[in-house]
């Protein structure tokens, strides 16, 4: 019985979405047939609601005191966090998934959406504190960590040959389901 109970608990659970990181091969109505970073072909159907956004390459020094950023960090040899990339978000997306927590760009890799509150620049980048609702995390930015911001894109920009990240959903039918994709421009993969 207890089995039993466990399984039904289980298979009421809402779906865990995740995302899917790759290269659109094709477009067929509102399926998204995308080559994913491991090599899987992914089929995704667009939701009617989707959103699309561009990311496009900006500076490091366009991460302003003030800014509201979302950074993947890795932790470095002297317990420093490293960031892998730093994304900028528009003031109209300020508090978008605000906090920090694991993430799975890499290994032992965070993801932390904070307002830089400090940006000191040093001979090997920039440190950031960043704080968000329940602490602050100090963050290193070299000069070869990929900075990015969000742009305005539509349906259009998801075409063969795009790279995008998407946010997905499973189905209780297996199939898989967006309504959110970030799609780079000018042949810009999304670090993130």
């Amino acid at each position: 019985m207890v089995a039993a109970s466990s399984f039904c608990a289980i298979a009421q659970q809402p779906p865990t979405p995740s995302r899917v990181r790759g290269t659109i091969e094709g477009v067929d109505g509102d399926v998204l047939a995308v080559k994913s970073r491991s090599g899987e072909d992914v089929k995704l159907r667009m939701t009617g609601d989707i959103r699309v956004v561009g990311i496009i390459k900006i500076a490091l020094s366009d991460i302003k005191v003030g800014s509201f950023i979302g950074t993947t960090t890795v932790p470095g040899p002297d317990g420093s966090q490293n960031a892998v990339e730093v994304h900028v978000f528009p003031e109209e997306m300020r508090g978008t998934g605000e906090g920090s927590r694991p993430y799975d760009l890499r290994p032992n890799s965070t993801m932390t959406n904070a307002t830089v509150d400090q940006s000191v620049v040093g001979n090997d980048g920039h440190t950031l504190l960043i704080k968000y609702k329940d602490g602050e995390k100090k963050v290193l930015v070299s000069p070869e960590t990929p900075v990015v911001t969000y742009v305005p894109a539509d349906r259009s920009d998801l075409k063969p040959g795009a790279r995008i990240i998407a946010f997905m959903k499973k189905l209780p039918d297996g199939s898989l389901e967006t309504n959110r994709v970030s799609v780079g421009r000018d042949g810009l993969t999304p670090p993130m």
